[in-house]
């Protein structure tokens, strides 16, 4: 399991880790890019953004073979990667209310 100092990593870590795995295919980034709306440019500008992370953990749901995959990559559970998407969608809307 993917962990430091036996302690789970943070849904920003997961979801850098996640891309970091998902751009070292070039086929893979491009699809990424292509359905996900984001450009090199706002990706980049983007990594610290809760949204363009879910986006990219999103992304990895949304293609059972890529999500299975990058978390055997990590060292995580698939659900691991869900769970982290689901807590930075919820950061995300935590932001909009105040």
């Amino acid at each position: 399991m993917h962990e430091t100092n036996g302690k789970l990593p943070s849904p920003e870590s997961l979801a850098l880790d996640a891309l970091v795995w998902t751009i070292s295919d070039g086929a893979r980034a491009e699809r990424l890019l292509g359905l996900t709306g984001l450009t090199p440019d706002r990706l980049r500008a983007g990594l610290s953004e809760a949204a363009t992370q879910s986006a990219v953990l999103l992304f990895l749901e949304s293609h059972e073979p890529d999500l299975l995959a990058c978390a055997d990559a990590l060292g995580c559970a698939p659900g691991q990667l869900v769970a982290a998407r689901q807590l930075l969608e919820g950061a995300i809307g935590a932001e909009m209310e105040v």
